[in-house]
């Protein structure tokens, strides 16, 4: 498994978890095509078969520890 984090590939709050909905911040691209989603929750459960099915992962779990400046 290769782990990239692609700027033209890049989830947005629209992209949701396949399994429960939630914000997703894996994307699995399947050696057999296609691709999956998967919020933080859902990827760590399921990390053993992702690793085992994907080309490719795209991982922003990191956005959900870092701080982000206060704006007024």
């Amino acid at each position: 498994m290769t782990t990239t984090i692609a700027p033209s590939s890049a989830l947005t709050a629209t992209d949701r978890c396949d399994r429960c909905g939630a914000q997703a911040y894996l994307r699995v691209e399947l050696q057999s095509g296609g691709e999956l989603l998967f919020c933080a929750h859902h990827a760590r459960e399921h990390g053993d078969k992702i690793k085992e099915l994907a080309a490719n992962v795209v991982d922003e779990t990191h956005k959900l520890t870092e701080k982000r400046p206060v704006t007024d």
